[in-house]
């Protein structure tokens, strides 16, 4: 099969963001009175989208009302918080410029709200790389439903078939498949091997330049 299109996710697969997030998850916790986590557990909380992510972190039956005022917490702080610590993963930015230089066409698809989504593409992915940028946006559904991967293809030109979705979570495995598009996990991120091979990856890497293997035709 010859690919023509990658679509990235964000969190844990191209940016290292655990730490702000957890930060910033942990002082509205604490606006709160409730109890706060550890860095690592986040790893297991983020991934659904803003409002799962809440939902996870406060203690059990809290209501939406407050759900809802610790998502609008959260947004307002993380504006402040949200390049800190946050990185590259060792090996991303070379692995795209070798995409481009292939001539692939690229995209990020993210359960992050849309307006964050766009503004750490802008900051630590500049000139270009992406023609396509999508976080959560309102009327439209999140990862895993496949509908915003398949439009996305569709601008890129690309058939689902022609298509690569490249994630670290079980729910970016669940959307590329469900999309018709061959799967990759990747092992450096915020969940590991194991969910990854639950999910039944198509391939799994272990890191960035590992992926042009995969998707590079052998000359």
């Amino acid at each position: 099969m010859s690919y023509l299109s990658i679509i990235f996710d964000l969190d844990g697969t191209l940016l290292d963001t655990l730490q702000d997030i957890a930060t910033t998850a942990n002082a509205v916790l604490a606006g709160y009175g409730y109890p706060l986590h550890a860095k690592e557990e986040y790893r297991n909380f983020v991934g659904d989208g803003l409002t799962t992510l809440m939902e996870r972190i406060t203690p059990e039956g809290t209501g939406k009302p407050i759900i809802d005022e610790c998502s609008a917490r959260f947004i307002q702080l993380y504006a402040k918080n949200w390049k800190r610590n946050c990185v590259p993963y060792d090996g991303v930015v070379e692995m795209l410029r070798a995409l481009r230089e292939k001539s692939f066409h690229l995209a990020v698809l993210s359960n992050k709200p849309h307006a964050f989504t766009a503004i750490f593409v802008d900051e630590f992915f500049p000139g270009n790389i992406f023609s396509q940028v999508y976080g959560q946006r309102d009327g439209f559904a999140k990862k895993p439903d496949p509908g915003v991967a398949l439009a996305i293809a569709e601008k890129l030109g690309s058939m689902p078939g022609q298509t690569v979705f490249v994630g670290d979570t079980g729910v970016d495995i669940r959307t590329g498949k469900a999309a018709g598009m061959l799967t990759v996990g990747v092992t450096w991120g915020f969940r590991g091997i194991t969910e990854l091979k639950e999910h039944h990856a198509d391939i799994i890497i272990n890191s960035p330049m590992e992926l042009l293997q995969y998707v590079v035709p052998a000359n």
